[in-house]
């Protein structure tokens, strides 16, 4: 937590070193946000209300065996059919809006496409077309063209709409019957693949079993190395490291001979001749006679003098400390192999537990099967239900459009918001200011106190320089504050004044 303050209170003190790049930035963030802000044209927004009467005498009696499409599918039926090029661009020569180049035509037929818009009004089958321009005259020819075309909508579509129904039920259960097929083979590659977990799991005990045998074995070799290893340890307790080398040294060097000769008989029992610890014993036995030949040849050539008493290390020592190093890391490749086996055979006992797993995702799989099939099926019988509304559609007559609310347009524009987007740009402009303050912190950083320097550095700060300020620093400290402060106010009631101004202005044309 100590950390995380410190590295705040760095960040904070390096962002208000460079405050002045983040005015700046504001200010200038501030001035374009607001020009755009400002600048942007208004949106005054055309709209139409329709009424749609699908009601029929027989249609209460066709329930249940007739397709009849609720007020979302209708609405998305209206919006695929009527906001089409075709139809925008008839709308477009209504609304003599075609004076343009090829290029500018399809641009502003994309344009337009994208504005217009159809959406439901609450109940009783009422729809609103709207569209949105910086034009209100032009906005509202549009809105009227475009109902027009709505209204004329009816004439002659109930047949392509039948057609096109029919077709998308076709597609439809083609589709099903490939998700059907799809659905066996993978029935099938899941059953095929779970073969040794649905027959009783043979190869799955078959590993088990491996592994035990391993995880057996392993565990007798780590114990068989540890036996060794605290075999070297009680060798080297009873050895000294330094080797006093005198006439008396013959009897011991046998002692010790004897005893090595006596483990590596002991050795032999339980290992063979290739063994480290038995060529390890072997080894050393043999150098200790070469000590003991050379020191009875050393004894002879200086004849009955009296014996000199010298230290040096003993080599039987340095070798089992040797043997014992060799004895560790032998005992940690086991303990690791162990370990390895012992994670395996885990992991072998989870999976044993998947048998129920398998047969809950056969039952899931055949769950889906049985879905896509009934879905395939109703699909089925909802093409004869097409059938029977298509023949109901030609006896009962085409739906009727009527225009409730004529095309109008309020003296008041919908977009933009000003009001609300002048204090957001207030906002934009002092979060960009405060990340261009940190930004240059970040590209060309300063050290603010010892901490941070030790911490990039790394080395040990032995001390630092104070600064004492005088009476003159502080009075140009204040000056700069009070800069930087009015600074950022200056900004601040700027954008309120224009804000205040904006909202005077739109008080005095809703008046």
């Amino acid at each position: 937590m100590d950390d995380l303050i410190h590295q705040l209170s760095t960040i904070l003190r390096g962002v208000w070193q460079r405050r002045w790049i983040g005015i700046g930035v504001a200010w200038l963030v501030g001035v374009i946000g607001a020009m755009v802000v400002l600048l942007t044209p208004d949106r005054f927004e055309a709209s139409a209300r329709i009424a749609v009467d699908t009601q029929s005498l027989l249609r209460p009696l066709m329930q249940g065996m007739t397709v009849e499409p609720n007020i979302d599918q209708q609405l998305a039926m209206l919006s695929r059919t009527l906001i089409s090029r075709p139809n925008v661009e008839k709308l477009i020569h209504m609304a003599g809006l075609d004076d343009k180049s090829r290029k500018e035509k399809d641009a502003l037929v994309s344009d337009v496409m994208r504005r217009l818009e159809i959406r439901t009004a609450g109940r009783d089958n009422l729809y609103i077309l709207s569209f949105r321009d910086t034009d209100p005259a032009r906005a509202k020819r549009v809105v009227e063209g475009f109902a027009a075309i709505f209204v004329d909508a009816n004439k002659g579509q109930d047949a392509k709409d039948s057609a096109e129904a029919k077709k998308f039920i076709a597609d439809q259960i083609q589709e099903y019957e490939k998700k059907l097929q799809q659905a066996e083979n993978r029935l099938k590659e899941f059953r095929l693949g779970h073969l040794g977990l649905s027959e009783g799991g043979m190869d799955h005990a078959g590993q088990m079993s491996d592994v035990s045998t391993r995880l057996n074995e392993a565990r007798l070799a780590l114990h068989e190395a540890e036996n060794s290893r605290d075999a070297l340890k009680r060798q080297i307790s009873g050895e000294d490291p330094s080797l006093s080398l005198a006439t008396g040294a013959v009897s011991e060097i046998d002692a010790r001979i004897d005893t090595l000769k006596r483990n590596l008989d002991n050795l032999l029992q339980r290992y063979t001749e290739q063994h480290p610890d038995v060529t390890g014993t072997r080894r050393i036995i043999a150098e200790l006679e070469e000590q003991k030949r050379k020191e009875a040849a050393a004894r002879a050539r200086g004849g009955p003098a009296k014996p000199a008493v010298t230290s040096s290390a003993n080599p039987v020592y340095q070798r089992l400390r040797v043997s014992l190093a060799e004895s560790e890391a032998n005992v940690a490749s086991l303990r690791a192999r162990v370990a390895e086996y012992e994670r395996r055979s885990q992991q072998l006992k989870d999976s044993a537990r998947l048998v129920p797993e398998v047969e809950a995702q056969l039952a899931q799989l055949n769950r889906d099967y049985e879905t896509i099939k009934k879905q395939y099926e109703q699909l089925v019988a909802r093409r004869e239900s097409a059938h029977i509304s298509d023949e109901l559609r030609a006896v009962s007559g085409s739906v009727e459009f009527r225009v409730i609310d004529p095309p109008r347009v309020p003296s008041t524009p919908v977009a933009p918001n000003r009001l609300v987007l002048m204090p957001l740009t207030l906002l934009v402009s002092l979060g960009v200011g405060l990340l261009a303050s940190f930004g240059a912190f970040r590209l060309w950083p300063t050290f603010v106190d010892r901490a941070s320097l030790k911490d990039v550095t790394g080395l040990p700060v032995l001390g630092s320089v104070s600064f004492q300020q005088t009476a003159e620093s502080r009075r140009k400290s204040r000056l700069a504050l009070i800069r930087f402060v009015s600074a950022l106010g200056t900004l601040i009631i700027a954008f309120a004044a224009a804000t205040a101004m904006l909202f005077a202005l739109s008080l005095r044309v809703a008046a």
